[in-house]
């Protein structure tokens, strides 16, 4: 059975969704739940004791694993031929047993949030361990000055689905994220895409003391691959004490995720663009925006038009839910990538 195709997609969604703290996961179908060599793998995979590294939280393990042993149950017909995994059950009963917080508590926790690279998971045959991210997470909390870079967002899914696909964009490139957040698209960058040098940026000193948690998570603590920086947007980029910024070391990329969801800053971003661009006349910019308010976004494309800046909307459709195999994200709202040029 493990050699069917169907059997080894769908145990690999559903456990890379899992990783993911998807709320809606794609269990595998009845006929394959109620054979015990899938409840085995299903197991061994995210179940079994410290089969993972960083799991997800105690309140989604149980959540899952009930609703797992739920639809087991209902797949089952013949109980003299087919029956619930004995490791699935004491694996319920330990999380049954265990005090969990709160769901307050909880939700004012981070999380361990793994992101599976489906793009670079094209090996024949496939790696052991596919290309992963984790990233420290606090999925429900925005932070008490208002930041939202405590999560990972659909645009910067997007567009490392994008780069991912486009990998001489990256490759031997000195690159710049603003708005960095968890940082994903930097890790994406210095781990897996050959970028020369990664500077993560944000302009929230929570975030960018935060940043380093997740290098190491990634095995990139102490590499001169990739580093943390304070970048406001708005100020300027070399201080009056300054020479040279980033000690006169160049920029060929810069890259932004959902950065442009709040018009008051959005003359501030553009300031800053505008003077990376006088600073490095062939640089890259490449920005991704989920239209959650199409409003919004055209501000955002008239202050580039005033700052003299060419937007050029770029053809990288989103993948359809069923075909999506991580990361996963939504397909309901457009995602925009734009590359901004002068």
């Amino acid at each position: 059975m493990q050699d069917s195709p169907q059997y080894k997609d769908s145990i690999d969604r559903f456990c890379r969704q899992y990783l993911q703290l998807e709320r809606d996961l794609d269990y595998p179908p009845a006929i394959l739940l109620r054979e015990a060599e899938v409840q085995d793998t299903l197991y061994h995979r995210i179940f079994a004791y410290e089969s993972l590294t960083y799991p997800p939280p105690e309140r989604y393990q149980l959540k899952v694993l009930k609703e797992l042993i739920t639809r087991v149950e209902a797949s089952i017909e013949d109980w003299d031929s087919y029956g619930v995994s004995d490791d699935l059950m004491t694996a319920l009963s330990i999380r049954l047993a265990h005090p969990l917080p709160s769901e307050f508590t909880a939700a004012q926790q981070k999380s361990y949030v793994t992101y599976t690279l489906s793009l670079l998971d094209q090996s024949d045959p496939p790696a052991p361990v596919p290309a992963q991210i984790t990233l420290l997470e606090s999925r429900n909390l925005i932070s008490a000055v208002g930041t939202t870079g405590l999560r990972t967002w659909e645009a910067a899914l997007h567009l490392g689905q994008y780069l991912t696909a486009n990998p001489s964009i990256i490759r031997a490139k000195h690159v710049l994220e603003l708005g960095a957040g968890t940082g994903y698209l930097s890790i994406l960058c210095a781990k897996f895409l050959a970028a020369t040098r990664t500077i993560a940026s944000d302009g929230s000193d929570d975030v960018v003391d935060n940043l380093p948690e997740n290098f190491f998570l990634n095995g990139l603590q102490g590499s001169e691959a990739i580093q943390a920086m304070d970048v406001k947007w708005g100020y300027a980029l070399v201080g009056t004490e300054d020479e040279h910024w980033n000690s006169a070391k160049p920029i060929d990329v810069v890259l932004g995720a959902d950065i442009t969801y709040d018009r008051s800053v959005i003359p501030a971003l553009v300031g800053t663009l505008d003077e990376l661009v006088g600073m490095f006349p062939h640089v890259t910019i490449l920005i991704s925006a989920t239209e959650r308010n199409r409003e919004t976004f055209n501000v955002f494309l008239e202050a580039c038009e005033k700052t003299n800046f060419n937007v050029e909307e770029i053809d990288f459709k989103l993948p359809r839910r069923q075909d999506q195999r991580g990361p996963f994200y939504s397909a309901q709202v457009p995602i925009r990538i734009c590359k901004i040029v002068k």
